[in-house]
């Protein structure tokens, strides 16, 4: 039984048939990982309001006149504090341990898990790999998240390394807020979709940015008779995906390799549900708004179009949080994540055709079992930019659209 402060063992994360096998000295340093990554959120992090009230705002009124006009302005400042210099080597360094240890992990297993996989994936059409799709530039240039090698890296031929250290130590980042399948994003869109739409069976559903199913495979449990396409750019994260959804005897789902700038493939109408989540924040600014205009164009009439992401910036988030919230863009290898959360996504998806008087934006929280894994962190907790809680930019799509596609 976890404490709201205290994550989960390492024993109660779920391992599926392509769960690479942690030996006793690396759950050890992931359960000392998650329960540091807590402290940092939820106790230490406490100490940057502290350090930006007692010290860096009146040290900046006295020398501008005037209180910082933007996160910006706050980041250097409080760059310059000893407590967030601190804090901020911690939960760097906290980063770089925890990649390395699944990367150790997975690596001493990596042919194993790649046999494994190749058993699993052979033969099936639920597979798409196409080695002529090109890693992006803007995903190529830096290593997402402190991860060697990011999600498409590839050590020999066949390997799901990428996939399987994503999927072993993401309990780790999160502290154990997303379940012992780290799905409890997906379950949270399942939750709020049956909650908002009752009885709604959507045919075709399409996760973009998929990487290895997380939160894809929730939605094709749920809706068991709707065909599931999960696409991403990366195929060592593919393979694993679809191996670890095969070994959990989810077979409704398809893993693509696509770039989803061109889902030309695909014809006008063809999904009834079109999702990502914490995805935009990893595009540029050109991809973003050309994705978000593919996907509503594959949207069908009365179709939903979600995306899960962290609040946006806007006048009425303070500075402060702002800054808090950009930590990731400057110290964690998110290089879009500050201007994504400034843009007018309202904006975007209006030009794409999806009227603002047809959008809205909810809140979720990821759906785990909590008697086991502890509820997200909220107010002066949370783990600003990580926390299991988001907001939901959606809109349904109007029946006018299809008419004037025509």
């Amino acid at each position: 039984m976890a404490s709201d402060r205290v994550p989960p063992p390492y024993t109660e994360v779920t391992r599926h048939g392509m769960f690479p096998a942690p030996r006793h000295d690396e759950a050890a340093r992931f359960n000392f990982l998650a329960n540091l990554n807590k402290s940092l959120a939820m106790t230490l992090g406490a100490g940057n309001r502290l350090a930006y009230e007692r010290r860096v705002l009146p040290a900046f009124i006295a020398e501008h006149g005037r209180a910082p006009k933007d996160r910006f302005e706050v980041r250097r400042a409080m760059n310059r504090d000893p407590y967030h210099r601190f804090w901020s080597a911690l939960k760097r360094n906290a980063m770089e341990m925890r990649q390395q240890n699944g990367r150790s992990l997975v690596l001493r297993q990596a042919h194993e898990l790649a046999a494994r996989a190749e058993a699993l994936n052979r033969g099936k059409p639920t597979l798409e790999l196409d080695p002529s799709v090109a890693t992006p530039r803007y995903q190529a240039a830096v290593d997402i998240h402190c991860m060697p090698g990011s999600y498409h890296g590839e050590l020999f031929p066949g390997d799901v390394s990428a996939g399987a250290n994503y999927d072993c130590g993401i309990f780790a980042t999160t502290g154990g807020a997303l379940g012992a399948l780290s799905d409890g994003g997906g379950q949270a869109v399942v939750r709020w979709v049956r909650e908002n739409r009752p009885g709604w069976n959507p045919r075709r559903i399409l996760d973009i940015g998929c990487t290895i199913g997380h939160n894809a495979l929730p939605l094709a449990q749920a809706f068991p008779d709707a065909e599931v396409v999960a696409i991403d750019t990366a195929a060592p994260s593919l393979r694993y995906g679809h191996a670890r959804a095969q070994a959990m005897g989810v077979l409704n789902i398809r893993f693509i390799q696509m770039n989803a700038e061109d889902l030309s493939r695909f014809p006008d109408c063809h999904f009834d549900w079109v999702q990502t989540t914490m995805f935009l924040h990893e595009l540029s600014g050109k991809a973003l708004p050309r994705i978000i205009g593919e996907a509503a164009r594959v949207l069908a009439p009365d179709g939903l179009m979600l995306h899960i992401e962290q609040p946006a910036y806007t006048d009425a988030m303070p500075v402060f949080e702002q800054f808090l919230r950009d930590w990731d863009a400057f110290n964690n290898n998110e290089p879009f994540w500050s201007a994504m959360h400034a843009l007018d996504l309202p904006a975007i998806m209006d030009r794409a055709g999806l009227p603002k008087e047809r959008q809205f934006i909810a809140r979720v929280k990821a759906v785990v079992d909590r008697s086991i894994f502890p509820e997200a962190p909220t107010g002066d907790g949370e783990d600003h930019g990580r926390a299991a809680v988001w907001d939901a930019y959606g809109a349904w799509k109007p029946a006018a659209a299809a008419r004037q596609a025509a």
